[in-house]
This record gives structure tokens, sequence and C-alpha cells, in this order.
């Protein structure tokens, strides 16, 4: 989980206002803390925690923000907090389990300026940015592109092309990434150690959200049945694909896989990575659907059917205010 830790950036990092075109401190304001608290028995608690603590960034005037879906997953209250203003309760609009990305609407009047979305597909190499938490300047950060490149996640989780920045937020969870026209290019999701040692942030790419906003709106999620899930945390291991825990409850459990596994093939066809597996598992066909892993169990090869399911049926429903 990200830091809740609400300390100022230090100041050598923080944008200053006379650097950029556009006006950054009404850019800034669009960006807003977020609380969400959650039930103990919901599914994601053991995982991700029953207090969550983030930003969110407002994106529609009427009160309508985007923020990273782990923060707001089966969040029974959510409190958005503009700075130096009185906070708000919000709701959960939609989760979408494929870029992570989640919508939160505002329960009362929301004056706020609004970040126009940009073109995550225009963002080069060595581009400043600005990745921008609740607060104004002293709670972001300059930053620079460091890489775009394909990131799989253990959760079952591809992206075919995340944005890389550093240095890296400290308190990265929903942050806006914000581009040299004060335009919002993605979200903040993670915070990882690159392989010079280096901390930097991986940020979902704005575009994502564009094809499936409107059925984020609508139906509170994207068309189309749900992937296959199976509820398996996979490490890719000195190039081995190791099975490091399970969804309690999940497909993978109740087929007993087991912890420590390494899968090494799904339906006949080798993965080598976690992005091949992944991919491997959702071209079966849709949820429900039976996936045949063969996997490596002390000095043995054997085959397990495990019978997918749709991730978001082991999710509590959003409780509408």
């Amino acid at each position: 989980m990200p830091s809740t830790d609400d300390r100022n950036v230090q100041s050598p990092a923080q944008p200053r206002p006379g650097d950029y075109a556009y006006d950054l401190n009404r850019a800034l304001q669009a960006v807003v803390g977020l609380r969400a608290a959650v039930p103990g028995d919901a599914f994601t608690a053991e995982v991700l925690g029953t207090e969550r603590a983030g930003h969110a960034v407002h994106i529609r005037e009427g009160g309508l923000f985007l923020t990273i879906g782990y923060l707001i997953s089966e969040a029974d209250q959510i409190w958005l907090h503009p700075a130096d203003r009185q906070p708000l309760a919000g709701t959960v609009i939609a989760i979408d389990q494929v870029t992570g990305l989640g919508l939160v609407q505002a329960l009362g009047r929301v004056d706020l300026p609004v970040l126009p979305l940009g073109d995550s597909d225009a963002v080069s190499l060595g581009d400043k940015v600005v990745v921008a938490g609740s607060g104004g300047c002293k709670r972001s950060i300059v930053a620079q592109v460091v890489g775009k490149q394909e990131f799989a996640g253990y959760w079952e989780y591809v992206l075919d092309e995340a944005i890389f920045t550093a240095p890296a937020h400290p308190n990265w969870g929903g942050t806006a990434l914000i581009g040299a026209s004060g335009e919002l290019l993605g979200i903040g999701s993670l915070q990882l150690e690159a392989n010079e040692g280096r901390d930097i942030n991986m940020m979902v790419p704005i575009n994502l959200l564009k094809p499936i906003f409107d059925d984020m709106l609508v139906s509170g999620g994207r068309k189309g049945p749900a992937r296959p899930w199976l509820g398996m945390y996979v490490a890719d291991t000195d190039g081995k694909l190791v099975v490091m825990a399970l969804a309690n409850r999940g497909p993978a459990q109740r087929a007993k896989v087991e912890s420590g596994d390494i899968v090494v093939a799904v339906n006949g066809v080798s993965v080598e990575s976690l992005a091949d597996l992944f991919r491997n598992i959702w071209a079966t066909g849709n949820a429900g659907v039976d996936v045949t892993l063969t996997l490596a169990r002390h000095r043995r090869t054997l085959d397990v059917t495990v019978t997918s399911a749709d991730r978001n049926t082991f999710l509590k429903t959003p409780r509408m205010h």
C-alpha cells in the first residue's frame, strides 16, 4: 500500500509556478486527498488493509474524481479532502480491474478546477512532468519520464505500456501525472526500485481510461465478459514463475495449487514471464473457463485444472449513499 505520510516533499524537489507555461497552482487544486474505510471482512482487507489513503483528481465538473482502484476497492466510506477546505463524502462509481483505475463521485458541491485529460501516447522519455499530490506545490514533485514499457504485477495484472517517472513521489497512490501543457497524463499506482537502485513511480496512462470512460459511468465497468481470474500471487524469481501466495477461497486455492509451486505452462503452452502467464490465462476464454496449469512441485511435474472466476464476484459491492 502507498504511504499515508502527509509530510511535505523536500523543497528542492517541489515545482515552482514560474517554471511552467500553465497555471500550476490552479492545476494542483484539482488534486485532493482521499481516505477510504473498508469493512474488516472485505476480500481485499487482508492484503490492502481497512484504512487506505492517497489522492484523487477532479476530471469532470460536478465532482467526478479519478483515482487508483485499490484505494477504493470494497470501501463503504470515502472522504475527499480538498486542500484548506472541508472534506466531502464520496461514493464509488466504478473500478476497472484491467487498468486498475477507479472513479469516485463527490456527494456535495465541488468548487474546484478540472484537470483536462491529455494524450499519454505523446509522452516521451526525458519529458519533464509534475507528479502531484493533494496540498499544492509542497506535496508535489518535479519528475522526469524515465520509462515507457510493459508492466506485469503479481496480482494478475498487465499494462502493455506503463509510464515510469523519477524521482519517486513518497505518497504515490492516486497522484496526478501532469504534463508540460497542464493536462493529466496518468494516475500514480506504485513505487518500484529500478535496476540502478533508485525509486521510481509506475503510472497508469490516461489514454487507457478513454475507451471505457462512458461504460464506467453508466454501468460501473467496461462492457463485455470478465477475464478469467485464478487468485494466484506469482513472482518472477530467477527466471522461475513461483506461486508466492494464494487468494483465500480463490479458484487456485480451491484447486489445490500450493505456495511454492512453479508454473511451467498454461494449457500446454510454456510461459516464461509474468506477462506470458497472465496473457495465456486470459486467452483461454472468459471468466469461468477451466485453465490447466503445469506445475513443478517437489521435483515432480503435475497438471492442475483451475476453474477460473470473475474477480469482482469476490468483492463487496460499493454502498451507494
